[in-house]
């Protein structure tokens, strides 16, 4: 099967103990299943954009973001075109600041409700929507047929998410990576992190990297926010220009046992080095943007 990726921004919104839910309509991929509102993050749009949009197109409702609540992925197959589509999902929190609950009119849902927990444990619910609301996974139908065409990869786009994190031992030093010659970025020092795998978790991911980018072994121990870059002219080592959307989460991470960092993935990867540094020492540091906001320095 061919691998795709896509991010999509959803919001877990709540009142007097109810939460709010949309059903998919005959046109969806699994009509009749219900979900948090969201949907597909569109290229270069920041999934925060993404969410509020959604929710007020799928429920008539005006929403802001109070935090970020989850960012889970899934792997589902779509065997009619041949394609296991891997989605990585930011799940916000969201308060209700106008508007009026309706049913969409025309999309990819038909029903817009607020539920109980009870009245939500007799809908069928998509995955990540079931683990939200801590109820049973149950297996999703087949998808529909006839709806998925897939069109072809765009030449000069690349969507790429990933995971990084905000690295501290016992002694307060944060750990940082050097990007290396031939990358975006090159020569300044970065968050750890990096790109996660088709059907691989964003925790996971960045446990991986953070071996194979310095050597150590880490804990999470909580999320940060959300990073959101378009670089429309990013020039990498594929050697021509591309329009680059990157959706970057990050979280705080704990090294009980720091080591001297030592770059263990392949020759010709992203990280030239790694090491740590007292708070003082960022000061003198050129830092990538995402590195000096997460360590509220200032970059070079």
């Amino acid at each position: 099967m061919e691998q795709r990726r896509r991010v999509g921004a959803y919001g877990l919104c709540r009142d007097d103990g109810r939460v709010l839910l949309v059903r998919a309509s005959a046109s969806a991929d699994f009509p009749g299943i219900w979900q948090v509102p969201g949907g597909g993050v569109e290229h270069a749009e920041h999934p925060a954009h993404t969410v509020v949009r959604e929710v007020t197109e799928e429920t008539g409702l005006t929403v802001e973001i109070t935090d970020l609540h989850a960012v889970v992925a899934d792997v589902i197959p779509f065997p009619e075109a041949d394609v296991s589509l891997h989605t990585d999902r930011v799940v916000f929190d969201l308060a209700v600041i106008g508007g009026s609950l309706r049913d969409e009119g025309a999309g990819a849902t038909d029903q817009a409700r607020w539920v109980t927990p009870q009245e939500a444990a007799e809908l069928p619910l998509m995955p990540f929507t079931a683990e939200l609301l801590g109820l049973p996974v149950t297996p999703l139908p087949a998808p529909r047929a006839g709806r998925w065409a897939f069109p072809p990869p765009h030449p000069d786009r690349r969507l790429r998410f990933g995971a990084y994190g905000l690295v501290t031992d016992p002694e307060g030093r944060v750990l940082l990576t050097m990007i290396a010659d031939g990358y975006p970025g090159a020569g300044r020092w970065h968050l750890p992190g990096g790109g996660t795998d088709h059907g691989e978790q964003p925790v996971p991911a960045l446990l991986r990297e953070l071996v194979e980018e310095s050597g150590q072994l880490g804990r999470v121990t909580g999320l940060i926010g959300l990073d959101n870059l378009h670089n429309p002219a990013a020039l990498g080592p594929e050697g021509r220009p591309l329009d680059w959307h990157g959706v970057r989460v990050i979280y705080r991470v704990v090294v009980e046992a720091p080591t001297e960092p030592r770059v263990t993935e392949l020759a010709g990867g992203s990280t030239a080095r790694a090491g740590w540094f007292t708070r003082d020492q960022l000061a003198g540091l050129p830092l990538t943007e995402i590195a000096a906001r997460a360590t509220g320095r200032r970059g070079r």
